[in-house]
């Protein structure tokens, strides 16, 4: 590994380690809190946790969060814990409806990962009318949040962006690069492309750039399509792609032209993701350690769902464009490639080398020394 990516590493530990500290919430606000929250301290370890998760497109939320969300929540509060669990699939308009279903059913805090951060505020308002706490997850949801946790997206963006030019070399100034950014709705998409900027401008050409929408990869695939039309085959050298999702029909799109050697750039290290990096298709993701966020969004619930301070979870705070200073967990990440499979994913136990190296892919494990 080299030492940068020791040093986030390093950052990674130091993150996880922090958000696992007792929960407890801002002492400017705690003294107003406990005034009026006398019910939900009353209610010691039995409350009742929503969890409101964006999509199922992206492995993460099923087989990541969900599952370590709930376990936390059931640590933290002695198995007295309920989580009432809802998937929007992508879909504001539902998301809306089961907030409203949520304060219907009287949860006492709600963890939400908003699939559009601006029109999921005025749900926002009705849960916090509702005297229902809100922790924003993963992505910055508009309105009177009260917490929020998730990575330092620009950081993300710049470390996509910085691998690309790593992986360009002299190649960065003798031809273009396709920009593929997330979707407009996900504020994090914004941030992920700030971060790219940062890294990439005045280092090499942006040929094509795109905002693309809800993240789809057939959507990707159908620019990438594109870009190659306008740009011309032979004159693109690199793709930066916000996630792996998008990663996966942008290659296809690539190898249909009969592009094979140019670096692609992702996120999120799913299964795929890492598998394509194996094989050199890809040449990158970050590694987001999600048990630090959840652990973090988990802690937040169950401290203010019991009228509890933030200040010993949430060190950092963050202003939406509604919402200044909310309190903040903001978890490091690291840049993944074939060089730090090891000592990520499978160090973490995210996933086994067999769940890698399975089938077609055993050779390509071999041939790196992934065993």
């Amino acid at each position: 590994m080299n030492t940068r990516m020791r040093r986030t590493a390093v950052a990674v530990a130091a993150g996880a380690l922090a958000v696992s500290l007792a929960a407890c919430g801002s002492a400017a606000e705690s003294g107003d809190k406990d005034k009026d929250s006398g019910d939900s301290a009353a209610k010691g370890d039995n409350i009742k946790v929503g969890l409101l998760l964006p999509e199922n497109q992206t492995a993460r939320y099923e087989k990541f969060d969900k599952p370590l969300i709930e376990k936390k929540i059931k640590e933290l509060t002695n198995n007295k814990g309920e989580v009432i669990y809802a998937n929007a699939k992508q879909d504001a308009s539902q998301q809306n409806q089961q907030v409203d279903t949520m304060v219907t059913n009287k949860v006492d805090v709600l963890i939400l990962d908003a699939v559009d951060a601006k029109a999921i505020a005025g749900s926002v308002k009705k849960a916090k009318d509702a005297g229902i706490p809100v922790v924003a997850y993963d992505r910055l949801a508009e309105g009177p949040i009260d917490a929020y946790t998730s990575f330092d997206n620009v950081t993300v963006g710049k470390t996509q962006g910085e691998a690309l030019l790593e992986a360009l070399g002299d190649k960065a100034k003798k031809g273009q690069i396709v920009m593929m950014n997330g979707s407009s709705t996900d504020p994090n998409a914004a941030q992920f492309k700030k971060g790219a900027h940062e890294a990439l401008d005045g280092k090499v050409k942006v040929g094509r750039e795109y905002d693309t929408k809800e993240w789809k990869p057939e959507n990707a695939n159908a620019n990438m399509e594109g870009a190659i039309s306008a740009i011309g085959k032979d004159k693109i050298v690199g793709v930066y792609s916000a996630n792996d999702g998008m990663a996966g029909g942008i290659i296809t799109a690539l190898k249909a032209a009969g592009i094979d050697d140019i670096p692609v750039t992702g996120q999120d290290a799913e299964l795929a993701g890492v598998q394509r990096i194996v094989t050199g298709e890809q040449y990158m993701s970050v590694y987001k350690p999600y048990a630090p966020e959840a652990d973090a969004a988990a802690e937040m619930a169950v401290a203010l769902a019991q009228g509890k301070s933030l200040d010993s979870v949430a060190k950092d705070t963050v202003d939406s464009p509604t919402t200044k200073g909310v309190p903040s967990v903001l978890v490091p990440v690291v840049s993944l490639t074939q060089e730090n499979i090891n000592d990520t994913v499978i160090k973490d136990g995210v996933y086994t080398v067999e769940e890698i190296c399975a089938g077609k892919y055993k050779a390509a494990c071999d041939k790196i020394g992934l065993k």
